[in-house]
């Protein structure tokens, strides 16, 4: 199928790498206008260098702080005209035992996982009711079944594929969708280690069952399932979380 994003204004986070930076080139790619956020401005740099061909205008901002969400959609605004997609793909993992989550650590993954996702499509909400936009949200294949070690980063996984039907039953009536990836093992740093942990604490049959059976799959894998939900063409998946994880909620 030929997606049609000729002129689409679209913003990606998390754009300095992985599944943020195989996303933001493959919309300049296809001929979209792309606001690449990040809080990696040498990432970001790379990325707009890979596109090569000024279709991306890249923006630092840690959205961390939720204060700064929403000057991320005015800005991009402003330098697009206009606002037809939204992708929040930023996200933070980190492997740890029970006892060593720290309410900080907690704080940062539901922060960036949950908070910043939330945060951002209120912001661009009014101008996705004008334009007929999309939203997209990254949830993973670990947020519906139970892994060890992992609860602060699952547990926000869950909550977005629960928030991406919630917003979508609030603005049904409209011509919004908002969609969820569910990824399984991706290779980025991120989805092979991880942000590391106090490994000897761990029983390590229970942190295999986190592996899945299938070897993990690139950041261009996904991009063409978030290019035709954040298009125009998809005008019927709304307020699903679609499983896109090779097999690993099967086994």
């Amino acid at each position: 199928m030929e997606i049609d994003l000729n002129n689409l204004a679209v913003v990606v986070t998390g754009a300095a790498s992985g599944i943020g930076r195989a996303t933001a080139l493959a919309f300049a790619a296809n001929g979209a206008r792309v606001f690449a956020v990040d809080v990696n401005e040498a990432g970001l740099a790379e990325t707009a260098e890979m596109a090569g061909n000024g279709s991306v205008t890249t923006h630092k901002a840690d959205l961390l702080d939720p204060t700064n969400c929403k000057p991320v959609i005015d800005a991009a605004v402003a330098k697009l005209g206009r606002l037809d997609a939204l992708c929040n793909i930023a996200g933070v993992l980190k492997i740890e035992a029970l006892e060593d989550v720290t309410p900080q650590t907690w704080d940062f993954i539901y922060g960036v996982n949950v908070r910043a996702p939330f945060f951002l499509s209120q912001a661009a909400m009014p101008h996705l009711l004008e334009s007929n936009g999309a939203i997209v949200n990254i949830s993973s294949a670990t947020a519906f079944r139970g892994y060890a070690y992992v609860t602060a980063y699952t547990s926000s996984k869950a909550a977005i594929a629960h928030m991406t039907k919630s917003l979508q039953a609030e603005v049904i009536k409209s011509g919004v969708r908002i969609n969820a990836i569910a990824p399984g093992t991706v290779n980025t740093p991120m989805g092979t280690e991880g942000g590391g942990g106090s490994f000897d604490k761990f029983d390590m049959e229970l942190f295999a069952r986190m592996m899945q059976v299938r070897p993990g799959s690139p950041p261009e894998s996904y991009t063409d399932i978030i290019l035709y939900l954040a298009s125009p063409q998809n005008q019927i998946i709304r307020g699903a979380v679609l499983n896109v994880d090779d097999g690993m909620d099967a086994t």
